[in-house]
């Protein structure tokens, strides 16, 4: 009897080391996950709309079911709550780029009141090389718990999050998020073909209402100008620590193109345009570099809050250019204030 229960008392002891350094079968990471992609909503039919002589629940018309085709998801991470990160390789097929690509569903997307209603979409970008991975994938920067934690908090909406590559290759160069002449269409990947796999696997929201970008960095910078440049088609961005101004080598002998994906310059036009209205809040941290400081104040001063162009800012006391600086400094006033301005999910009747 000793033996045995010394036995099972060190296999409770292993367990958890087994499944830190991910030794199967204690870990789940790498196996199937399904985001309820094969389940349609009540009464849902063809187009993602229900209803008729069988009295079911009808879909509104602004949420769309997931279109397909379904991807093979692998678990790639757990969360305490049982929600998992997946993630896929990812062949764009507008961008031509290959990637991957994780995403994450908060506990209530499986909730059965909303299983008839979208849900709003992150575009999670990640600063430094952002390749081989996107560092929000991990629970180590409490991005998804934070989400839910704010939801629960009535600050945020319960945001699917899709965390992409944003560079083609990690050698020290940046693509700025654009579609540099020659290079992998990195602007076409993280506005096209990562939302594409999103409505193609999850409830979303046909509006832009329901679409969102975060980043930090670099990937600030690529989330602040995808909302400029295509304004039809996200709303809002947390864009912490950014870059205000496409800097990369590459767009050496494109000045034109490079000038197509200037945040400056894309906000006049939209003040021009007179809209679409666009919500961009900014987080800097006091003891970041002058530079990003300053120019993330001088980008507010000239286009901030005038016409179309609303903005955000909150000053992190004490805060570095660092994610994990920046991610509990999200739930004191930027998640709330682009939540404010987003749709859904919507709880059935």
């Amino acid at each position: 009897m000793v033996a045995v229960a010394s036995t099972a008392a060190l296999g409770l002891i292993a367990w958890p080391v087994m499944s830190h350094f991910e030794i199967p079968p204690f870990t789940d990471k790498g196996k199937p996950v399904s985001f309820g992609q094969d389940r349609p909503a009540a009464g849902a039919g063809e187009g993602g709309q229900a209803g008729g002589a069988s009295g079911a629940q009808q879909v509104e018309t602004r949420h769309l079911m997931p279109t397909g085709p379904k991807a093979n998801f692998k678990i790639a991470d757990t969360l305490g709550d049982g929600t998992r990160i997946g993630v896929v390789t990812l062949e764009g097929k507008k961008s031509g780029f290959t990637g991957k690509v994780w995403v994450w569903a908060p506990k209530e997307y499986e909730d059965p009141k909303f299983a008839n209603s979208g849900f709003p979409v992150m575009v999670a970008l990640p600063g430094g090389p952002g390749w081989p991975n996107n560092y929000w994938m991990g629970t180590n920067l409490k991005l998804q718990s934070s989400i839910t934690k704010w939801y629960k908090q009535g600050k945020s909406k319960p945001f699917l999050l899709a965390m992409p590559v944003l560079n083609p290759k990690g050698n020290g160069t940046y693509w700025d998020g654009s579609d540099i002449p020659g290079q992998p269409k990195m602007g076409t990947w993280l506005t096209e073909d990562v939302p594409d796999l999103m409505k193609q696997n999850f409830r979303t929201l046909k509006s832009r209402d329901g679409w969102a970008f975060m980043g930090s960095s670099s990937g600030g910078f690529a989330g602040l100008k995808a909302v400029l440049k295509h304004p039809d088609r996200f709303k809002t961005v947390i864009a912490s620590g950014p870059d205000i101004v496409p800097d990369s080598p590459l767009w050496k002998g494109h000045e034109s193109e490079k000038r197509e994906n200037n945040p400056e310059v894309l906000a006049q036009q939209l003040i021009d345009r007179k809209g679409p209205d666009v919500y961009l809040a900014f987080q800097v941290g006091t003891r970041e570099d002058p530079i990003t400081i300053n120019a993330v104040n001088g980008f507010i001063k000239s286009f901030g809050n005038k016409g179309p162009i609303h903005t955000y800012l909150r000053e992190i006391p004490g805060g570095k250019h660092d994610a994990a600086t920046y991610v509990p400094s999200m739930g004191l006033g930027p998640i709330q204030w682009i939540s404010e301005q987003m749709e859904g999910p919507t709880p059935a009747p």
